[in-house]
């Protein structure tokens, strides 16, 4: 149906709603079957006499209703039966702001996370009582063998399971911070510190950061005028600039926080998703680091667990306590599954299931987006992106956000009152690799063709 050119103006709807609306009736009418081959969108937005965003915007909007799908290298199809998802998790279109991993689709894979769930629901009455706070001490084993495939070596003694991060990182804070205290981080950071330093009272100082992370003498220079009482870092794939601190940089930052006697606070959230990441700083300097880990960008975000490690466990006990107080304990449930998960080797297919596909949608970015727009690691599944002039932050939102699309721009995660021009994408989600190819399609668009007063939508 490369000739398909459908009347718009019959619907009485935007033309982009009409486009969809068309192919649903095309379809029900017998002149589109399943697989049929959809014109390229700029040839049909010529063939109708529209701008080509309008096409795009319909197409999402087909994909979006399951009317059509995308295939990587081939053109867009018309869809066989929609895929099942429901509604209350299904996005409006594109939600390219939470930046979470891709969902495997894999149907043997997600057996085996299924029977995962049978395994541990044999004790489900169990799982039901209250357990001990942060883990037995089989749980916290098969925490550090998960770690330890990231390349982090540590004695279950030394570890407290949590639930979720930002706890995790309240009560360290609470232990080595009182209201009023300054914490270095990035000044690039992630939005979880900036609420949570917020809501305790903490001064939040941004430290300047080039290509490979904080940058050294600027943190040394920052020690010298205003100790702080701990530098938290995002140091491998840093949310949201994607940089990662290589080893030796890492070892300049330790040298430095030693001289002023400060503590290290390592947000490890995507280690696990690469295969050679750099050492943690918890390895390079564990009696001055507490290392956060969580399963909620490398396995899955609903599990809310984090593995909290401390230099020792005198300085595991108070954070605990903290813990303990706030949380009681991390859900028994999502503990067994993740343990039950990482001792039959489902949590390792998993994590090399979302790196692979992670493998993918940034392949996808390189080839769609225009060169030298963003930056990114081949292994991550986000970008960073600084707009070009004379886009603004402010409007490049509102663009997308005007196209069903989100993006999350650079005043979510700057510490100093300077904001740049930049946005954060997001490729991961419930969003499938051709719906992720179809917004990147419309984002290299929008770059190439549109200014930040660029045409409005038919």
């Amino acid at each position: 149906m490369q000739d398909w050119s459908p009347d718009l103006d019959r619907y009485g709807k935007p033309h982009y709603k009409a486009i969809a609306d068309a192919i649903a009736q095309d379809v029900r009418d017998g002149r589109l079957h399943v697989s049929d081959r959809l014109p390229p969108q700029r040839e049909l937005a010529e063939r109708l006499g529209i701008n080509f965003t309008t096409v795009a915007r319909g197409y999402v909007e087909a994909q979006r209703r399951g009317l059509i799908e995308s295939r990587v290298g081939q053109g867009t199809f018309v869809a066989g039966q929609p895929r099942r998802r429901h509604p209350a998790i299904r996005p409006a279109v594109a939600d390219l702001t939470m930046n979470v991993a891709p969902e495997p689709e894999d149907r043997a894979l997600l057996d085996r996370m299924q029977a995962g769930m049978v395994r541990i629901a044999a004790d489900l009455p169990t799982l039901l009582r209250y357990q001990a706070f942060g883990g037995t001490y089989v749980q916290r084993e098969a925490a550090t063998h998960f770690l330890a495939r990231r390349g982090v070596f540590v004695e279950p003694e030394r570890l407290c399971i949590c639930p979720g991060t930002h706890l995790a990182f309240q009560a360290v804070l609470q232990v080595l911070a009182q209201p009023g205290d300054t914490i270095f981080c990035e000044a690039l950071t992630y939005p979880g510190i900036k609420a949570i330093a917020g809501r305790m009272g903490l001064k939040l100082v941004g430290i300047p950061i080039d290509e490979e992370g904080i940058e050294a003498d600027a943190f040394a220079r920052a020690c010298q005028l205003d100790p702080p009482k701990a530098l938290y870092l995002n140091p491998t794939l840093l949310n949201p600039t994607t940089s990662t601190t290589p080893e030796r940089r890492r070892q300049k930052i330790i040298d430095i926080a030693r001289q002023h006697g400060v503590a290290i606070i390592e947000d490890d959230a995507y280690g696990a998703l690469l295969n050679r990441p750099p050492p943690a700083f918890v390895s390079l300097a564990p009696d001055i680091t507490y290392y956060v880990a969580s399963l909620s960008k490398c396995i899955g975000a609903g599990l809310r667990i984090a593995y909290l490690v401390a230099p020792d466990q005198r300085h595991l006990w108070p954070v605990t306590s903290i813990l303990r107080t706030a949380s009681v304990m991390a859900s028994p449930l999502t503990v067994a599954l993740s343990t039950q998960w990482i001792e039959d080797g489902t949590a390792d297919q998993i994590v090399a299931a979302i790196r692979k596909e992670a493998v993918a949608r940034q392949k996808l970015a390189r080839d769609i987006l225009p060169k030298g727009s963003y930056v990114a690691h081949p292994e991550g599944f986000h970008l960073w992106m600084a707009l070009p002039p004379p886009w603004q932050r402010s409007a490049f939102a509102a663009r997308m956000r005007a196209s069903d699309m989100s993006v999350v721009v650079s005043d979510a995660f700057t510490v100093s009152d300077a904001p740049i021009e930049a946005a954060r994408i997001s490729l991961g989600g419930v969003l499938s690799r051709a719906e992720v190819r179809t917004a990147l399609e419309f984002l290299a668009h929008i770059l190439e063709n549109e200014t930040h007063n660029g045409p409005e939508f038919a």
